[in-house]
């Protein structure tokens, strides 16, 4: 059955019997006081806000029984699916793999690197490990949607710039259609948040929609 999601560029139909939610890296270090996002000096508040909205969000797909899934940004102990470049850009004080507030930084196991109890998924919800800021690099996630039958994809997460923007991309290039509530998005810079929401609904939706959570909510009727 066809519905209708209030959004811009234009509306967008889509059937929630082909559609998911993807929930990208909410994870502690990220999002939490104290984390490592906060000890580099960023306002974790400015992603904070978007907890509750994606947390409605979520609550109304597992009602209807729609496919969640979340992803995790991390990597392996041994730091062996680490890019030496990604290991060393920032050249700051800690890098990937040293002892952060949470554990080792982006490392699988890690308490940090871990999903936040408020969206702490449910058995059943694939969690999505990924080394990179795409969801579809080096992950199984495309093979998990075909077999589901999944066309639509409501993306969620942070941030809105990074890997957000970058797994909506990814999905475009392989034929999904992505749609991003911007309440259920954000950044540490409020003006990345901005300019990647009129990226992705520019040109006609170049790479995709944007409405709010308020909106999908009321599509799942």
């Amino acid at each position: 059955m066809t519905h209708l999601i209030r959004a811009e560029p234009y509306d967008l139909p889509f059937d929630p019997a082909s559609t998911a939610l993807l929930i990208i890296d909410m994870q502690r270090d990220f999002i939490e006081p104290g984390g490592f996002g906060a000890m580099l000096g960023n306002d974790v508040s400015l992603l904070r806000r978007a907890i509750d909205p994606i947390h409605a969000l979520l609550s109304a797909f597992r009602k209807a029984g729609l496919l969640v899934l979340h992803t995790r940004e991390g990597h392996r102990p041994d730091l062996s699916d680490v890019p030496p470049s990604k290991l060393a850009r920032g050249k700051g004080e800690t890098k990937i793999g040293d002892i952060g507030p949470m554990g080792r930084i982006l490392i699988r196991g890690e308490a940090g690197h871990d999903i936040i109890p408020e969206l702490y998924p449910k058995a059943g919800e694939p969690v999505i490990d990924k080394p990179g800021k795409g969801s579809f690099c080096q992950t199984d996630l495309e093979l998990i949607l075909k077999n589901r039958g999944v066309r639509t994809l409501i993306v969620c997460g942070v941030t809105t710039e990074v890997c957000v923007h970058t797994t909506v991309r990814e999905a475009n290039d392989r034929g999904f259609e992505c749609l991003v509530p911007s309440d259920c998005a954000a950044s540490y810079f409020p003006e990345f948040h901005e300019t990647a929401l009129r990226m992705i609904k520019a040109q006609g939706g170049i790479f995709g929609w944007v409405s709010d959570s308020a909106r999908v909510i009321a599509a799942l009727g």
